[in-house]
């Protein structure tokens, strides 16, 4: 049985290998559609979705998701794209200097947050704290980006995955009115929403 049970798993990493190098990240910055939709077209990440982590409450939900930040639960291949390129990107689709929201949303909901699953990635993200601090020239102490230890991961309610693809004219007039891009491109210039490696 043991024998039949090893052929079936090895027949399911030859069928689909990149599950081998799946990894995940949960980051929050604002409004998860935008931030979904950000990151759902990068080379090697598999997956996107929509949902909210941070808090305790269970069951959370659009409607009360209370000490939960929108975030976004993101898979990956770690031998297409690794952590660190993440990070780069995921502080370029935020605003690393405003800690008490994001764009047009306000308040702890909306947040930026890097969610780390141990030492190694919280001293990562620590670092793209600091290589964002120097390509932006503000001292350390201004960059708002939470670090918070990886809990549960709540999937939102089926209307908000792909909303972006979904609500494409709605999503569109959102991000526009938010004013998210062009704060974006006021903050990083040429390397808003890049993979782009670090200025300094």
């Amino acid at each position: 049985m043991n024998y039949l049970f090893s052929l079936f798993i090895a027949a399911l990493i030859l069928v689909n290998p990149i599950t081998t190098y799946a990894e995940e990240v949960i980051l929050a910055g604002g409004c998860f559609w935008c931030l979904e939709h950000d990151l759902q077209d990068v080379n090697g990440i598999i997956s996107v979705k929509s949902g909210y982590s941070g808090g305790n409450l269970q069951r959370p939900t659009y409607q009360n998701h209370d000490g939960h930040q929108e975030a976004v639960l993101v898979e990956y291949d770690s031998n297409l794209i690794t952590f660190l390129d993440i990070l780069r990107i995921y502080m370029r689709n935020v605003d690393p200097l405003d800690g008490g929201g994001q764009f047009c949303d306000r308040g702890d909901s909306y947040k930026p947050v890097i969610f780390y699953k141990n030492n190694q990635e919280e001293d990562d993200a620590r670092g793209a704290l600091i290589s964002a601090s120097k390509e932006l020239g503000v001292p350390l102490e201004e960059i708002s980006v939470e670090l918070k230890s990886k809990g549960r991961f709540w999937l939102a309610e089926d209307y908000h995955q792909d909303f972006a693809d979904k609500n494409e004219l709605k999503y569109k007039f959102y991000r526009f009115s938010c004013g998210r891009d062009q704060k974006l491109d006021k903050l990083w210039g040429d390397n808003a929403r890049s993979i782009n490696l670090w200025t300094k």
